[in-house]
């Protein structure tokens, strides 16, 4: 078992690091452009490896042979946003580099589950998706995952209540108009709105659309990592464990939800053979709403792309 993971930055770094903790594949490939780089990061993590009692062996390189039948490929690299910046700000910039990457991957690793994170996550899941050929459920984003972890963390400061007791998903698009589902959030069973008041709620929805520029305006020079890399890694262990897991992914959509021929976030099934199947789920008319608004804002990103 190979797992690449494709960008030596903040995010690229700790999902390699993360995925050799949990011994997800005996061996990570981590990539990246500038010279030293990968391979410095690379053999510091092995070096943690005795300390932290892993044998995921970690291998930086500046090209694409050592990835060459990897399972898994995360796709870390492009440009990070900066204060003021929205996430859309980066679409042709990132969609040059992950068109480039996909072929990559494409020509060394045609059988591999690819997870995107890049920015603007949807669209760029869509050029690596077009770029790749891959099959649809072959191609995903990690953004719904992150997304709920967030709308999760700020709900456990409300309630002062442990992160694990709290059910939650978010859906449509990673971005200003993304979609957390009151009606599927709940404590240990008891619905939210029992427990924090509507003006609350609607200001920590609002918080989780914004939450990874709050961030960027505190990091001014990068953005968030943690987060995002623990995200993409539970989405790789469950497809490499085949965990079956129920998860929010950025999916190629054929009707479901009334949306065709775009990604957005919904409920998916996650195993050994990608996105097993799209759940669909009863939504309220607001939700609805919302959600093929945030749709069909992705789908004008994707039709400005310039690849």
């Amino acid at each position: 078992m190979k797992i690449s993971v494709i960008g030596a930055g903040n995010v690229g770094a700790t999902c390699a690091q993360r995925v050799a903790e949990k011994e997800l594949a005996n061996e990570v490939v981590l990539v990246d452009i500038i010279d030293g780089v990968p391979q410095g990061k690379g053999l510091d993590m092995w070096e943690s490896a005795p300390v932290e009692g892993f044998d995921t062996r970690i291998i930086g390189t500046n090209g694409y042979e050592e990835t060459k039948d990897s399972s898994v490929v995360i796709i870390t690299a492009g440009l990070a946003r900066k204060p003021g910046m929205s996430r859309d700000d980066l679409r042709d910039s990132n969609a040059g580099i992950v068109k480039g990457i996909s072929e990559q991957v494409a020509k060394y690793s045609p059988n591999a589950k690819v997870i995107l994170v890049t920015n603007p996550l949807d669209v760029m899941t869509y050029v690596a998706f077009k770029t790749t050929g891959f099959k649809p459920q072959n191609v995903f984003g990690q953004a719904g995952v992150l997304d709920t972890a967030r709308y999760r963390t700020f709900l456990s400061m409300e309630l002062g209540i442990s992160v694990r007791d709290i059910q939650a998903m978010v859906l449509g698009g990673h971005g200003d108009d993304m979609v957390p589902l009151l009606s599927y959030t709940t404590v240990s069973g008891i619905p939210i709105t029992q427990l924090v008041p509507q003006e609350r709620l609607d200001e920590i929805v609002d918080r989780t659309r914004k939450g990874g520029g709050e961030i960027v305006k505190y990091l001014k020079t990068g953005s968030a990592y943690y987060a995002p890399s623990a995200a993409a890694v539970e989405m790789a262990e469950a497809v490499v464990r085949d965990k079956k897991r129920l998860l929010p992914c950025s999916a190629w959509l054929t009707g479901e939800f009334g949306i065709k021929d775009t990604y957005a976030g919904v409920p998916v099934i996650l195993g050994k053979d990608g996105v097993e199947k799209i759940v669909e789920i009863e939504l309220s008319n607001n939700e609805k709403a919302m959600l093929n608004a945030s749709a069909n804002s992705v789908k004008e990103n994707i039709a400005q792309l310039n690849i």
